[in-house]
């Protein structure tokens, strides 16, 4: 596969994991600080394992790791995730901005 179209590919995989508003949301919270699944659960108002699924697909396409915390486990943004200064992800072949049109 040419350098190019792998990257495309990469590019698609990448934005599928995006194309969901609670792993988006989830994002836009961790860009902020790393946050505990129980402060997520409370700031977004979902069923915790609904919130482990997004979290786990997050996790698998490596834009978050987590961290053990006695019994509460802490998400934050993976090291290979880029934010800007103005507040976006830049994902390599795009950058997801969050600021809404007012």
């Amino acid at each position: 596969m040419k350098n190019s179209t792998k990257k495309q590919v990469d590019c698609v995989e990448k934005l599928k994991v995006l194309a969901d508003e609670t792993r988006l949301a989830v994002l836009e919270l961790l860009m902020n600080s790393p946050r505990y699944v129980g402060e997520m659960n409370a700031i977004l108002g979902l069923e915790q394992s609904l919130l482990s699924h997004h979290l786990q697909v997050l996790r698998r396409a490596k834009f978050v790791v987590q961290e053990r915390d006695g019994k509460a486990v802490l998400y934050r943004l993976a090291p290979e995730v880029e934010v800007t200064a103005s507040k976006a992800l830049n994902l390599g072949c795009c950058v997801l901005c969050f600021h809404q049109n007012p």
